[in-house]
């Protein structure tokens, strides 16, 4: 179990020859391996098999990209083309673009193979089987081109209805920032403070303070004294933290899960992390230490 106290990790698409950007005329695509292709699945949703032309779509139509490498090794369940095929779905991935790719898939760089999921974007799905989301909504967005959401298909992990559906509903944000709010809102319990309106003055101090606890390697509520008169101020109402950390080791996605688990064992901070709040915002960082630190900070 993690330990707590009453988890940034921003990746960009591009290389520094822009090899993985989709931009027309700014930056290089990766080179197709074959003809634009995109699949409709059996209840008709429509998956794209490249990834460069999956990526010009997406940017083209203000999207977000998903994509999912499938391990042949591996059967998924449910059936991707199942769920994503869900009628219940649709209205969400009706602004999505979505491409499906062999873990092994390559793309071109400078002319050279490049193992797409070798590349740093993808580095938290550690090799493996799994989906990630890319931001190309707004180009003038802070994480325009970048892995904002993961979710790893290893470790017994499969993708269910009610997974998806918050995946495609978290607030805009960082990669660490999303993937923290989706392990509030999918824990089994369902707790509330993660539902209520995502602020981006908390978002910012919950950044700043995980970097703080990172820095030191030191999970705690330093400062908090003037923090909390500068953040109420920003605010307009009493704000409350709650800090956890990981156990050294473990990837973004588990430790998200580890932290949630942690403010779980805790009553006094499982009371702010489950209960109704007005304001919220989430992060964590990763220690030179191989630790996580996360922070929730809410507004009433």
């Amino acid at each position: 179990m993690g330990r707590s106290s009453i988890c940034h990790f921003v990746v960009c698409l591009l290389f520094a020859a822009g090899a993985l950007s989709a931009a027309a005329g700014e930056q290089a695509n990766p080179a197709p391996e074959e003809p634009a292709k995109a699949e409709p699945a059996a209840q008709g949703f429509t998956w794209f098999d490249n990834y460069g032309s999956a990526m010009k779509h997406a940017e083209q139509q203000k999207q977000l990209l998903l994509v999912v490498f499938t391990d042949a090794k591996r059967q998924l369940r449910p059936n991707l083309d199942e769920l994503f095929g869900s009628a219940d779905l649709q209205p969400l991935l009706a602004d999505v673009t979505a491409v499906k790719l062999p873990v092994d898939a390559r793309v071109q760089v400078g002319g050279k193979p490049l193992r797409l999921l070798g590349h740093h974007a993808f580095s938290e799905l550690q090799g493996q089987a799994g989906l990630a989301i890319i931001d190309l909504r707004d180009a003038d967005s802070r994480y325009f081109r970048q892995v904002v959401s993961i979710f790893p298909f290893h470790a017994g992990r499969t993708l269910d209805s009610f997974q998806l559906r918050t995946l495609l509903t978290l607030p805009s944000g960082s990669l660490t920032q999303r993937t923290l709010v989706f392990a509030v809102r999918t824990h089994p319990e369902r707790p509330q403070s993660a539902l209520a309106s995502w602020h981006p003055v908390l978002a910012a101090e919950a950044e700043s303070h995980s970097g703080h606890q990172a820095n030191i390697g030191l999970q705690g509520h330093h400062q908090w004294e003037s923090r909390f008169h500068r953040i109420s101020g920003q605010i307009g109402s009493t704000a409350t933290e709650v800090c956890a950390e990981s156990w050294p080791g473990q990837g973004l996605f588990a430790a998200a899960l580890e932290c949630v688990h942690s403010w779980r064992q805790s009553s006094g901070h499982w009371s702010a992390v489950s209960g109704r709040q007005r304001l919220f915002g989430y992060d964590m960082k990763l220690g030179r230490n191989g630790i996580w630190y996360a922070t929730g900070i809410f507004g009433r």
